[in-house]
């Protein structure tokens, strides 16, 4: 069986969910606390990938402090990345609006890496400001499919990761 070590980049606005994301993939649990991020940190977690080749796949997570006080860092920690998760609130819809920008300065670093966009917060419907048809635009805009899911609740979590970690397989055997 094949075994890959792979960077994976989560990038979003401040306070959408990256770290509760994080915590929920690789720990299984969820905080209550808002727990602001500094600068970056990194987790990893194996998970196997299935297929004609089936590979064991190292995720080595960075997960990145959200928002414009840290912009000028954000492509520095980019660099080398083999995918990312581009994450928006669902109740905050100029979340959305930050990804598309962000998606094209990941990509400038990284051109060919995967992307997996995540309307995360699914479980705070009533409060919900973004449609499904917002977060299909923008996704097909950068390429990538789309999850909606709750870090709360691990709704579609391990469904984002394992999906992104299929499309960096792929690309890896494509080549």
């Amino acid at each position: 069986m094949t075994q890959l070590t792979k960077k994976i980049s989560l990038i979003g606005d401040f306070a959408v969910g990256k770290t509760s994301l994080v915590r929920r993939f690789v720990e299984g649990r969820f905080d209550e606390r808002y727990l602001s991020t500094i600068g970056v940190r990194v987790s990893r977690k194996m998970i196997q990938i299935a297929g004609s080749a089936p590979t064991d796949l190292l995720m080595m997570v960075w997960d990145t402090a959200g928002g414009d006080s840290y912009a000028n860092m954000m492509l520095s920690y980019y660099r080398g990345s083999s995918g990312a998760l581009l994450v928006c609130d669902l109740t905050r819809s100029e979340t959305l609006t930050s990804l598309s920008r962000y998606a094209q300065e990941f990509r400038g670093v990284n051109p060919n890496a995967a992307l997996v966009l995540i309307g995360n917060k699914v479980d705070l419907g009533g409060q919900r400001m973004v449609s499904d048809e917002q977060l299909a635009v923008v996704a097909s805009a950068c390429g990538a499919p789309w999850f909606l899911s709750s870090a709360k609740t691990g709704a579609y979590v391990d469904e984002a990761f394992e999906v992104l970690g299929g499309l960096i397989s792929s690309v890896r055997s494509a080549r």
